[in-house]
C-alpha cells in the first residue's frame, strides 16, 4: 500500500506510509513510552527525554503559580504594580497576550477547514489544544484582577431575587460573554475531533485501563457510516460556529479600549489591528511548538517543510497588517491634530525624555524589522530561522500590549495626574507562573492524547493515493465514478 505521490501533495505527506504505519508514528508516542519516539537527553543509566523536562519545568511553573495566586487573594492585588492612574497593568497585558495567542487555534480548525485546505490536518490537533489552554491561562488574570474572584458569577446574568444584573454596557461583561463562548466551543470542537483517534487508541491499548478510559472517553465509537455522517454534521456546524469567534473574541478585546477615551486607545482601527495580531502571535506560538515537537517524536514525514512555509506566509501577512496599524497609530495622532494624541505619540517614540521608548522601539524590532525576513522562501524553510522569527514575535506582540496599556495610562489628560508603573515581583511571578501552566497542560496532552489528528491523515493518505492513481491512469472504475461524484 506505499505511494509516491505527486510533488504537490508529497510536500504534506513525506515517506511511504500506510494506515497501520499511521496509526503506529502518532498512536504510539501515547502508548508506547520508550526512547523511540523520544529520545534521551544524555546516555546513562538515568535518561532523561525531553517530554520530561518540560514537564518538570512546567509544573515548577504551576507551582509558582499557585503560590503567586494564594498570596494575592491573602493580600489583595496591591502587591502588584497597579496604582495611579495605571489601573490595569501587567494582569490585562497578559490577558490580552495570552488570548492572543489561542487565535491560530480557531483559524486552523475551523476557518482552514471549511476552505478544505489540507495542510491543516497535521497541525491541527496540537493548535485546538494550544487554544484551550491558554484561555485557560488567560481567564485567570480578569478574574483575580476583580479583587473579589470568589463572587466573578455576578458577571453573568443569573436569576436572583435583588434583581441586580451586569451593566451590560460594560465591556468587561462584553469580555466573559466572548471569552466563555470561546472556551466552550473550542473544547467542544477539539474533543469531538478527539473521538475517532479515541477509539483508535482504545483498540490498540494493551493495558487494560487504558483501554477502558480511552473506551470511556471515544463514546462507544464504531467506525459505522452512521457515526461518520453524524461527525461530519457535528464539524461543519462547530466549524460554522466556531469561524466568526476568529474575529468576535479579539474584537471584543479590543473594545475594551476602543470604547474608552484615553489617548491611543479611542481609535477605529482597533478591531481588525486586535485580530491581525491574535493570529500573527498564534501562528507565531504554534511554530514555536511545532519545530521542537516535530524533532522530538520523529515527524518529520507529517509536519513537514510546506506546512511550515505556509505558516509563516500567513504570519508575514498578519504581521503587514500589523505594521499598517502601527503606521496609523502614528499618523492618526499626527493629523487629529489634538495635544494629548500627540502627547502620547512623543511619549513612545522618543529617545531623549521618554521612559519607556525602549519599549517601544523593542515592539518595532520583534513585529516589524525581524518578521521581514519570512519573505525570502529560503528563511522560511530554514527551521532555525523560523524558531528565532516565531519566538521573537511572541515576545514582540507582549511588548505591544505593554505599549498600549500601560505606557497609555502613565499620561492622561492632566500633567498632576502623569504616574509611572513598574511591575513587581509578583507580576513577574505569575506570569512565569501561568507559563509554567501553559507547558505543564501541553505537554500532559502530548503524554495522553495523540499529538496528531489519526484519521485525517488517513483521509489525506487515501487522497494522495486516489489523486496519484488518477493521475497515471490507473483508477478503477469504481474510483472514476468516486471521482465523478466528488466533482
Amino acid at each position: 500500500m506505499s505511494t509516491n505521490p505527486t510533488p504537490v501533495d508529497q510536500a504534506l505527506l513525506e515517506g511511504d506510509y500506510t494506515n497501520e504505519k499511521l496509526d503506529k508514528a502518532i498512536g504510539d508516542i501515547v502508548l508506547v513510552q520508550s526512547t523511540h519516539n523520544s529520545p534521551p537527553i544524555k546516555a546513562g543509566p538515568l535518561k532523561t527525554s525531553p517530554w520530561q523536562i518540560m514537564f518538570g519545568i512546567g509544573f515548577l511553573g504551576v507551582n509558582l503559580l499557585l503560590v503567586a495566586v494564594t498570596y494575592l487573594v491573602i493580600e489583595g492585588i496591591g502587591i502588584w504594580g497597579n496604582n495611579q492612574p495605571v489601573g490595569w497593568g501587567l494582569d490585562i497585558v497578559n490577558f490580552v497576550w495570552w488570548i492572543g495567542i489561542g487565535h491560530a487555534g480557531t483559524l486552523i480548525s475551523a476557518v482552514l477547514l471549511l476552505l478544505r485546505q489540507r495542510w491543516r490536518n497535521s497541525i491541527n490537533r496540537f493548535a485546538e489544544a494550544m487554544t484551550i489552554f491558554a484561555v485557560m491561562c488567560a481567564g485567570i488574570y480578569p478574574l483575580l484582577h476583580t479583587g473579589r474572584p470568589w463572587v466573578a458569577y455576578w458577571l453573568m446574568p443569573y436569576p436572583n431575587i435583588l434583581n441586580m444584573w451586569p451593566q451590560f454596557r460594560s465591556p468587561l461583561v462584553w469580555d466573559v460573554f466572548a471569552v466563555t463562548t470561546y472556551m466552550n466551543v473550542s473544547i467542544l470542537f477539539w474533543f469531538v475531533g478527539l473521538v475517532p483517534d479515541l477509539a483508535t487508541l482504545r483498540d490498540r491499548a494493551k493495558n487494560k485501563f487504558a483501554q477502558i478510559a480511552y473506551g470511556a472517553a471515544s463514546l462507544g465509537w464504531r467506525g459505522s457510516a452512521k457515526h461518520w455522517a453524524r461527525y461530519e454534521h457535528a464539524s461543519l456546524m462547530l466549524a460554522g460556529l466556531s469561524t466568526p469567534l476568529v474575529l468576535s473574541v479579539h474584537t471584543i478585546v479590543s473594545f475594551d479600549f476602543a470604547m474608552g477615551i484615553v489617548p491611543g486607545w479611542n481609535v477605529t482601527i482597533f478591531p481588525p489591528y486586535f485580530v491581525a495580531g491574535a493570529v500573527f502571535a498564534g501562528f507565531a506560538m504554534v511554530i514555536t511548538l511545532a519545530i521542537p515537537l516535530r524533532k522530538w517524536y520523529k515527524l518529520e514525514g507529517l509536519i513537514t517543510m510546506k506546512h511550515f512555509d505556509w505558516m509563516a506566509k500567513v504570519m508575514l501577512a498578519t504581521g503587514l497588517i500589523v505594521a499598517y496599524g502601527y503606521c496609523m497609530e502614528v499618523f492618526y495622532a499626527w493629523y487629529s491634530g489634538i495635544p494629548f494624541e500627540r502627547a502620547l505619540l512623543h511619549n513612545r517614540i522618543s529617545l531623549a525624555d521618554a521612559p519607556y521608548s525602549w519599549s517601544f522601539w523593542a515592539l518595532i524590532l520583534f513585529n516589524v524589522a525581524i518578521p521581514m525576513f519570512l519573505w525570502s522562501p529560503k528563511v522560511r524553510r530554514n527551521l532555525a530561522a523560523l524558531f528565532f522569527i516565531s519566538f521573537s514575535i511572541s515576545i514582540g506582540m507582549w511588548f505591544e500590549r505593554f505599549v498600549i496599556i500601560p505606557i497609555s495610562l502613565t499620561r492622561d489628560f492632566l500633567p498632576s495626574s502623569y504616574g509611572f508603573y513598574t511591575p513587581t515581583f509578583w507580576d513577574w511571578a505569575m506570569f512565569a507562573g501561568t507559563m509554567g501552566l501553559f507547558l505543564f497542560l501541553m505537554f500532559l496532552f502530548v503524554r495522553f492524547l495523540p499529538l496528531i489528528n489519526i484519521f485525517e491523515m488517513k483521509e489525506l493518505l487515501h487522497q494522495v493515493e486516489h489523486d496519484h492513481g488518477h493521475s497515471e491512469g490507473k483508477g478503477t472504475d469504481e474510483d472514476q465514478k468516486e471521482a465523478a461524484v466528488l466533482r
